[in-house]
């Protein structure tokens, strides 16, 4: 993995979707590894959420239900298709999609492929917490642009 950092920044290169499965994450509440799963809290040092990026094999599906205690969690679906199901409600999911569960929702979702992947990002975030929009937030820096002479860092 490839990483750089700077006083303001950190950057890392998972690699390819395609070899996410190089990364594995062991839950403590499941007997064996998850292939496919990373996150990205202690690679970045991250202070605000928690983001995972995924890969569930095809006709597999999440093996539990689960809420949480107070994050908010946002999917965003990048490739593949499947079902999500919260509260016993059950959607197709697919590149594109992208949902929100409140902490309180059930939730759990399956790849229904017979041949490809399904490829998705998770951001856990405090529900409630988020006070501004991102536009008033940001500030305009007196600079103009230049790519001239720049190296890649």
């Amino acid at each position: 993995m490839n990483r750089k950092s700077g006083p303001h920044f950190t950057a890392v290169d998972l690699g390819p979707l395609s070899q996410l499965e190089q990364y594995t994450y062991q839950h403590p509440l499941l007997p064996r590894a998850t292939d496919g799963k990373v996150f990205l809290n202690q690679l970045l040092g991250l202070t605000s959420s928690e983001i995972s990026v995924n890969k569930l094999p095809p006709r597999t599906s999440m093996p539990f239900y689960h809420t949480h205690r107070v994050n908010e969690e946002i999917y965003l679906f990048v490739k593949g298709e499947g079902e999500f199901q919260i509260d016993g409600k059950v959607f197709p999911i697919q590149e594109g999609t992208v949902i929100r569960v409140a902490p309180d929702g059930e939730r759990c979702w399956r790849n229904t492929s017979d041949t490809d992947s399904l490829y998705y990002i998770v951001i856990q975030a405090c529900a409630g917490s988020y006070d501004g929009h991102t536009v008033e937030d940001g500030v305009g820096v007196q600079k103009r642009v230049s790519w001239v002479g720049k190296e890649p860092a």
